[in-house]
């Protein structure tokens, strides 16, 4: 199984862009908050929200995202776990998400993406952000309006947990890493 640093090298490999960048590391850092939370591997569980999107920037359709990606991490010897969590992420995939690895990443890959919109629109960025204010957000259906509610809904559900401490552990977890996420 490749290491944590050999991942990183991957996706910056693969991954160009600052703000794709950045999604990968609040998402990691969201599957990092719910290992810890769990007991699970948190080396396994931030390389897999590392790379989930590592092929978009190439491959962005439906035809070929996160297909081309996955293909590449068996090739480098990727656990079948890691690839089948990063498969069941895409919901049109046809891959049912089974694990809690699975179920972690949905779950948490489209809030990430929406509490990192509203960490730009506020004065204190991560700081300070309650799920109330990300709840209120959520309502405008104006604002991140490429961010799927019903997944935001679905994936707290599929993961057993209550929508306010779903979006209280992602919060938490980004607030960890915040300068990483360009919030500090």
């Amino acid at each position: 199984m490749p290491t944590y640093a050999d991942a990183l090298a991957l996706f910056h490999e693969w991954t160009e862009s600052d703000s794709l960048r950045r999604h990968a590391y609040a998402v990691e850092a969201a599957m990092a908050g719910y290992a810890e939370q769990f007991g699970e591997d948190e080396v396994t569980w931030r390389i897999t929200g590392l790379l989930h999107d590592m092929d978009y920037e190439r491959h962005p359709s439906p035809e070929a995202h996160p297909f081309v990606g996955v293909a590449d991490l068996e090739a480098r010897g990727y656990s079948e776990e890691i690839r089948t969590a990063i498969l069941g992420h895409a919901t049109y995939s046809g891959v049912p998400r089974e694990t809690r690895l699975a179920k972690t990443l949905f779950a948490v890959d489209e809030l990430a993406g929406f509490i990192t919109a509203v960490a730009y629109v506020r004065p204190d960025g991560l700081a300070g952000m309650t799920p109330r204010s990300v709840k209120k957000k959520l309502k405008d259906k104006r604002f991140a309006a490429a961010v799927s509610r019903e997944d935001i809904r679905q994936g707290a559900e599929e993961l057993g947990v209550d929508l306010d401490q779903h979006i209280a552990t992602v919060i938490s977890s980004m607030a960890r890493e915040a300068e990483r996420l360009g919030f500090a």
